[in-house]
Order: structure tokens, then sequence, then C-alpha cells
């Protein structure tokens, strides 16, 4: 008699959980008004820099929404070679603004930006290849670094969010705005603690829309411009005029693209860790691609270069909701906001305050969850923890003092303003110096290595015996006896 064996289930990557079709879009939507304030801030900058009209600046904010959406479906969902099939949003850079701006400036215009967006993001994707490889260089001491950081670099956008994201405004830091995010804030708390599991997951959609009732009672909400403008529009290819190719807009657009494949690859390697799937070279390289191919075609919609949302990571993290098709649900919603500017309107009439309460709870999420990766390193009797150190460290200083490379060369500017950037590129050196380059490592390299842990000597443990133990500072054996403790003559200094 043949017995035929089954072969077993392929087992299913946490990622590709489906849920209801009201809870996957309800999540979804969680995820859009996350980034929305991170997403229509780049084109708004810009359009601004270039000298454009409020109508004009609102066709950049509708294809940087609608190209988002297409981005993020590209990313969660994957076709062969592009995509990462990781929950990830989508959207355009805040790593290229000050670039863009300074092309504008140069006397490019807008089409100099456009152009050099293209032909720098066709040179990363030629070059994506190299920065897939590097995944044996981010153990958890360099993913739990670059976790951390991310979340502690976004605090000041939660902090300018909860003041009312406006510098210029009378009531920018007003107690009115910070209650209003701290209410916000409380909202998420609570809800958090509730004992459904649904309410709990959508505790930032509920507290945002809370939020704004809150907000609209106090008046403090303004949707008298919901209703203005069209409803139904689609991005215009080339609206502003063909792309112009200049070689110095390219090149520095190109470091700006370095800055981007390294910050995705932190990105990519954080939700992962989050998410709790497999990370391979491969899936850092199809992640990739889709970002740089995202950025070469959005010019032609009028929009810029695309890059992962290290707040939607915080998300991830915070909801447990690790459904990459959730993220999918959010692109295409994203797509809509895109083709109706009247709902784009709607979203975008949630105060900032809101925005920046649920903010501090998302982005400080984000460091959690770094540190909880940095808790699985050993410490012992190695440079892990001077790693840790220095790299977060290097890692605030654009945080902490903006204007620290003011002076440098604007490449190098370009790179270690991003506080991401500086911590990744800090720590994967670092580890390559300490833990992939032996020669010269010893047990104790320095007080760092010392310091990291409590040292019993052995002597000391020969000289107890089964059942001893120590009480209120005193050592007791076996028996309920007090055995004495003699001082030493001696005294280390």
């Amino acid at each position: 008699m043949n017995i035929t064996k089954k072969s077993r289930p392929a087992a299913t990557r946490p990622e590709d959980q489906r849920l209801s079709l009201g809870s996957t879009f309800a999540y979804g939507f969680q995820h859009v008004l996350t980034m929305y304030g991170g997403i229509i801030a780049p084109p708004l900058i810009i359009g601004a820099a270039a000298g454009m009209s409020s109508q004009d600046i609102g066709l950049l904010i509708a294809a940087c929404l609608f190209v988002g959406g297409l981005a993020t479906i590209l990313q969660t969902v994957g076709i062969r070679f592009f995509g990462s099939q990781l929950p990830l949003v989508q959207g355009v850079s805040f790593a290229g603004v000050s670039t863009m701006v300074a092309i504008v400036h140069g006397g490019g215009g807008i089409q100099a930006v456009f152009g050099s967006v293209i032909a720098a993001s066709l040179i990363g994707l030629l070059i994506t290849p190299l920065f897939s490889k590097i995944i044996k260089f981010f153990p958890p001491v360099v993913t739990g670094t670059v976790i951390t950081t991310i979340g502690l670099t976004l605090m000041p956008v939660a902090a300018n969010w909860a003041m009312g994201g406006n510098k210029s405004a009378p009531n920018y830091g007003s107690m009115a705005n910070i209650g209003l995010a701290a209410a916000t804030m409380g909202i998420v708390l609570l809800l958090s603690k509730v004992g459904n599991a649904a309410i709990s997951r959508l505790s930032i959609l509920l507290a945002m829309v809370l939020g704004t009732g809150i907000a609209f009672a106090f008046g403090m909400a303004d949707f008298s411009k919901v209703g203005q403008g069209e409803i139904v529009a689609f991005p215009t290819p080339f609206a502003f005029g063909p792309p112009t190719f200049e070689i110095a807009a390219i090149i520095s657009m190109l470091i700006v693209i370095l800055v981007t494949l390294t910050e995705t690859s932190a990105d990519i390697i954080a939700v992962g860790e989050i998410v709790g799937t497999k990370v391979d070279s491969k899936r850092i390289g199809d992640g990739l691609r889709a970002d740089m191919l995202s950025s070469a075609i959005s010019p032609l919609l009028n929009s810029f270069t695309q890059s992962a949302f290290a707040q939607n990571v915080g998300l991830v993290a915070i909801t447990g909701v690790k459904s990459r098709f959730v993220v999918s649900a959010g692109g295409l919603i994203l797509v809509i906001l895109g083709l109706l500017p009247v709902l784009g309107r709607v979203v975008a009439a949630v105060p900032t305050p809101v925005l920046g309460g649920a903010g501090v709870v998302l982005f400080g999420t984000v460091a959690a969850s770094g540190i909880r990766t940095l808790s699985k390193v050993e410490y012992r009797n190695n440079m892990n923890l001077i790693i840790v150190a220095a790299s977060i460290g290097f890692g605030m200083i654009p945080i902490a003092a903006p204007a620290f490379y003011d002076q440098f060369p604007s490449w190098f500017s370009t790179i270690f303003h991003s506080g991401i950037s500086s911590a990744a590129v800090m720590a994967i050196l670092l580890n390559l110096l300490f833990n992939h380059l032996k020669a010269g490592n010893s047990d104790n390299q320095s007080v760092f290595v010392a310091g990291t842990e409590r040292v019993v000597q052995e002597q000391d443990i020969k000289c107890l015996m089964d059942g001893d133990r120590f009480e209120g500072g005193k050592l007791i054996d076996c028996d309920g006896k007090e055995v004495p403790i003699q001082a030493s003559t001696t005294s280390e200094h």
C-alpha cells in the first residue's frame, strides 16, 4: 500500500494577515490621518518657494497624495522585483525639501526640481543592489539604535504640531493649542486602556475624531473651506511644464537619494523587527527598487521623491495591526484623496494640535520599540554599549542644534542634517570597526566594557555554600544563622 505524504502548508507571515473589509479600511484610514500632515507639508513649502498660487499649490498637494497612494500600493502589494510586501506607507520624503528649495532659488524653478528627481532616482534604481547587500551589517545593535533614533528625531515634529504647526501664527504655542494636544493624547491613552480590542487598536483614529470634535466646539476647527474648489480632479501630467535637467541640481538630488535609500533601508528593517518577520537582502532590494521607481515616475504627475514614512512604523507598533493589506487600503484612500480634493480638504481640517497629541504617543512608541530591540543585545565583553551611546548621541546633534552643520560642505550637511541618517551611518561604521574588524580587540577594551555589568570574583563564589543567601544586606546560611562578613584590610581606588 502506497502512502502519500501530505506536504506541510507554508507558514503564514504576520504581514499577510487579512482582516474584515471594514476593519481593513478603518485601520488604513488611521494610517492616512497619521501621515497626512507630513505628506502635504513638502508641496506646501516647495510651492511657496516657487512662488506658486494657492490653486497651483493645491494641485501639487493633490498630486503628492495620488502618487503617494500608488507608491504605497506598489510597496505593500508588490510585483516581481518591486515592493517589500511590508506595511510601509509611502509619501513625499522630507529629506529633499531643503535641496529642492535651493534648486528653485537657484533659478531652475520647479521644472529643474522635477528633472533632478527623475535623473537622480533612476541612478538610485541602478545602485539598489549595493544597498540590498548590507543586511548583514544591521544586527540588533544597529537596528535598535536606528529605530530608537527614528522615534526621538520625530519628537520635534510632534511638539511643533502640538504648538500649532505654524510658527508665524499669533496663537503658536498657546495654552489652547497645547491643551487640545494634551486632551487628544489623554484620549489615546484612555482608549488604549479599554478592554475592547477593536477600540484599543483604533485609539489613534478615534482620538483624532474626538479631538477634532472638541476643537470644533471651542472654535478651533475650520470647515468653511471644505466646499471650495473642485470636487474631482485628476493630476495632469507635466502640469507645470516639461522637466529640465541641470547637472548641479541632479548631483544635489543624488545626495538626497542616497539619504532616502539609507532611511528606507532602516524603515524596512525597523518594520520587519516590529512585525516579527524575516527581512533579507532580497526584500530590502525589492523595497528600495519600489522607492526609486515611484520617485522616478512621480515628477511626471507633478510630485517628488517617495520614501517610507517613519511615523507609520510607530502606528504599526502601537496598534499591533501588522497586515500589509491594511496599509494597501490606506494607499487606496490616498489615491481617492488625490482624485477628490474635497475629501482631502476634510482631512486637512483636522487641527494640527490634534495631530501633535497623537504624534507624541506614536513617535514615542517607535523609540520604545528600538529600546526593546536594544534589550536583546549582548553587552558583555564587547563594545556594543559605546556603539549605541555614540550613535544615538551623534544622531541627536542635528535635532538639538539644527544649525550645527550649516558651515559644512552642502553634500555633508545634506546627509548628516538627518538625525536618522547620522545615527545609521555611525552605528554601521562602529559596528564594522568593533564587531567585524577583530584586530586589536580584547575582553577589556575600555571603561565602557568594564561598566556594562556587575562582576563577582571567582574566589568569592568559592566561599559560598549551598543554602547561603543574602537578606537585608546580611549573609545567612542554610540554618538561618548570620555569617560574619570580614571587612577588607585594603581599599581599591
